[in-house]
């Protein structure tokens, strides 16, 4: 079977097709795999373009320079360079089979064989390639899943879990994004009987998946297959609003908005700066990420409590837009005139500064700080409209005062 002319073009680019051109030449080949190809025969967006190759990394190091392309040693050790064209990266990787696994990472040996290749893969949808002149091969129907939605493990899904148990999570990610109708029995089955490995991976591991799951334009259906399965009470258990992660689909649907997985996250806890906290540690979220996730928990209690625009113009100053508009769809009701507001928003600047206190002749000191908060809370009271001559007088008198 073969690839159309329009699918060929999207993932057989002249960058590519160099590439092949130079494996080809050195005796061996490249293929274009995974996830382009997948994307490409279910009709979605393509992403990044991998190839995997019968060549080792080290040869590939030496031919692909010798022709004019960059090359990054992004994974020796897996076997994976970087080829990058035109300022564009493409992962190259030999051909393995497992030699070893743990549960977190696998001893591999390159090999020439690409069925076993294929075989090594999570699903069968991610285990398609597609050769130069557009041949595509599949080993284990994956091309007739990525069509219909079957996100289905290759083999016996205990055993491809156990290989990796990242793996349990990656189900769930691809069903929220691909999956189409009910889930695959016996892959479900294999997440709900080993569920409980999923504390071995690193906290790191476990919310990038969760974050990516929650980004698909709706995850409601793969989300309550984790918690019925008990998946997502081994890293969020926290995270069981259902209902109001359905609202804030809803409300996105309605106002041509797409929130990042971090606020679908935050959708499903409760509203309790504490709990997200928590949950922020656990998953070892950067400082910004847990910074947001706990601003997400108090925002909406607050945006209820100052109605207006001069109310929500006090909150953007204090939180930024992105957070208060994430937070805006976190609450129930027309959104429609506070958007407008947030759209029209441009953080306006503090007109003085300590400095400016000093000059005028208070000295130094701890009390400089007390008058600078004093002035900015009485600026930002009258919404922002205070010049500059009017905050230096009225930090000139709140000093005579206090």
């Amino acid at each position: 079977m073969k690839l159309d002319a329009e699918q060929q073009t999207q993932i057989l680019t002249p960058a590519v097709r160099r590439i092949m051109d130079v494996a080809r030449e050195a005796g061996g080949e490249a293929r274009v795999v995974g996830g382009a190809v997948r994307d490409v025969i279910r009709g979605g967006k393509i992403g990044d373009i991998d190839l995997a190759s019968t060549l080792p990394p080290q040869r590939m190091m030496e031919i692909l320079p010798a022709q004019g392309i960059k090359i990054v040693p992004t994974g020796l050790a897996h076997g994976t360079v970087t080829a990058v064209v035109d300022h564009v990266g493409y992962e190259i990787t030999t051909l393995r089979h497992d030699v070893e696994t743990d549960g977190r990472r696998a001893q591999v040996e390159f090999t020439d064989d690409w069925q076993s290749d294929a075989a090594r893969r999570d699903f069968t949808m991610n285990a398609l390639y597609a050769d130069a002149d557009g041949t595509l091969y599949d080993y284990f129907g994956g091309a007739e899943d990525a069509r219909t939605g079957h996100v289905r493990f290759i083999g016996d899904a205990e055993a491809r879990i156990r290989e990796d148990v990242l793996r349990i999570l990656r189900f769930f990610r691809f069903y929220a994004w691909f999956g189409k109708g009910d889930p695959d029995d016996a892959a479900l089955s294999a997440c709900r009987a080993l569920a409980n490995l999923t504390p071995t991976l690193s906290a790191e591991r476990v919310a990038k998946e969760i974050l990516k799951l929650l980004a698909a334009e709706n995850p409601v259906a793969a989300w309550r297959l984790m918690m019925d399965s008990g998946v997502a009470a081994q890293g969020a258990g926290e995270a069981v609003d259902i209902a109001r992660l359905s609202a804030l689909i809803e409300r996105e649907q309605k106002y041509a908005a797409r929130l990042d997985g971090l606020a679908r996250l935050a959708s499903l806890l409760p509203e309790n700066a504490a709990t997200a906290e928590k949950i922020a540690a656990r998953l070892k979220l950067s400082n910004r990420d847990g910074d947001r996730l706990a601003a997400l928990a108090i925002l909406p209690e607050q945006l209820r409590k100052n109605a207006g625009a001069q109310g929500l113009r006090r909150i953007l100053y204090a939180h930024g837009a992105e957070n208060v508009q994430a937070a805006l769809f976190l609450n129930e009701g027309d959104i429609g005139a506070a958007l407008t507001v947030i759209e029209a928003w441009e953080n306006p600047l503090f007109p003085i500064k300590g400095e400016d206190i000093v000059a005028s002749g208070i000295p130094a000191g701890p009390r400089i700080g007390e008058i600078l908060r004093a002035v900015e809370e009485w600026w930002i009271a009258g919404d922002f409209r205070s010049s500059r001559a009017a905050c230096l007088a009225h930090a000139a008198q709140y000093g005579k005062n206090h």
